[in-house]
């Protein structure tokens, strides 16, 4: 953690940090300004150390965001690790990863927020959508699973599937602050009653997408628009 010593013969303070401390606060300010937005001297200025103690502790600000996203990354990779293998019927491994995602992302919010605004305009960013691309098959093999053994609808592309959830499950991002919201395992059960209630195959559910009838009612056109005829 931070913590002020002892300055110069005046008096002052100086502000002393950890790898993590310094971490924490970098993130901060990525996720303000952007990655490519922000320069050693914008850290340094924020940190109020030198960028001499910066390096001290890190190489680089490329080594802050690599340490930064890997914190999201090895996170979500843990999740899928505790899905697989389980026995469990896929639905329920699907439904168990959206929730603890949910609550990982809650936990980890600054990391996870820097790893959804990576644009790839560096090797650590590409590596890092790679990860995420993987990270989105998994999930979409765990529809496609649950949809063979009859328990996700039929009527729906398994990688849509996959980006839709997640991303309602990535929003929060935008709007989750801790002091006014829910804790993750409330949002977590709001996110899996949304997702997987629709989701869910019922008996009277057709395996076929549904068409709309050609006697439907066109669309009327705006006031003050005639409709066109067809030529």
């Amino acid at each position: 953690m931070a913590e002020a010593s002892p300055g110069g013969t005046d008096g002052s303070k100086r502000k002393v940090y950890d790898v993590e401390s310094l971490l924490a606060v970098a993130v901060a300010v990525f996720n303000e300004q952007g990655y490519d937005g922000t320069s050693m001297e914008d850290l340094s200025k924020r940190l109020g150390i030198t960028k001499s103690a910066i390096y001290h502790h890190v190489e680089s600000k490329e080594a802050m965001l690599s340490i930064a996203l890997d914190r999201a990354l090895e996170g979500l990779f843990a999740l899928v690790a505790d899905t697989s293998g389980t026995g469990t019927a896929a639905v329920e491994r699907l439904e168990h990863l959206v929730r603890a995602s949910v609550n990982l992302l809650v936990e980890r919010l600054p990391y996870v927020t820097l790893l959804l605004r990576v644009r790839g305009n560096t090797e650590v960013e590409r590596r890092a959508l790679d990860q995420r691309r993987t990270f989105d098959r998994v999930v979409a093999d765990l529809v496609k699973q649950a949809q063979r053994e009859g328990d996700i609808r039929s009527d729906v592309d398994p990688g849509l599937t996959a980006r839709l959830v997640f991303g309602m499950v990535n929003s929060l991002v935008e709007w989750h602050h801790p002091a006014d919201h829910p804790a993750g395992p409330d949002i977590a059960d709001a996110v899996a009653r949304l997702a997987f209630d629709g989701l869910r195959a019922t008996s009277s559910q057709l395996s076929r997408p549904r068409k709309v009838p050609s006697d439907a009612p066109r669309r009327a056109a705006p006031a003050g628009r005639a409709a066109r005829t067809p030529r």
